[in-house]
C-alpha cells in the first residue's frame, strides 16, 4: 500500500501568470462603445454605412501594461453638438475598456473624419427630432 503523496500548496496569484489582451480586442471594444454612445444620441436607430451615410467608428489602441491608449475615428451629422457627441463617446469608451478589459484609459482622442449636413442620409441619424 502506497502513502498518499501530499498536495502542493497553492501558487501565489503574483506567481500564476498574467492574461494579455491584444491591442486589436481592446480597439473592437472602443469601436462597438462608440457606436454605442452615436447610436444612443440619435434616438437608438442604428447607423449603417452605405453611400452618403457614415461609416462606423474605427478605433486604434495602443496597450502598455494594464493602460489603454484610444484613437477614434467618427463621422458625425452636421449641425449638432459635435462636443457633447465626442464627450458621449468618450465616457463611453473609457467605461466599456475599464469593464470588459480591466485598463485604465487615460486618454480618448477623436478625429471626426468627416461631417454629414442637412440633405444627406448620413445626417438624419445624428440630428435629433424637434
Amino acid at each position: 500500500m502506497s502513502t498518499p503523496r501530499p498536495t502542493p500548496p497553492p501558487v501565489p496569484p503574483a506567481e500564476r501568470g498574467a492574461t494579455h489582451i491584444a491591442d486589436r480586442v481592446v480597439a473592437k471594444i472602443a469601436a462597438q462603445a462608440a457606436r454605442e454612445a452615436l447610436a444612443r444620441g440619435s434616438g437608438g436607430q442604428p447607423r449603417i454605412a452605405g453611400r452618403g451615410q457614415p461609416a462606423a467608428p474605427h478605433a486604434t489602441v495602443t496597450v502598455h501594461h494594464d493602460v489603454a491608449r484610444v484613437r477614434i475615428s467618427l463621422e458625425l451629422g452636421y449641425p449638432s453638438d459635435l462636443g457633447a457627441q465626442c464627450a458621449a463617446v468618450r465616457s463611453r469608451v473609457v467605461r466599456r475598456i475599464e469593464e470588459c478589459a480591466a485598463m485604465s484609459v487615460p486618454e480618448v482622442d477623436i478625429d471626426i473624419e468627416q461631417l454629414h449636413p442637412p440633405g444627406t442620409p448620413g445626417a438624419a441619424l445624428q440630428r435629433k427630432p424637434r
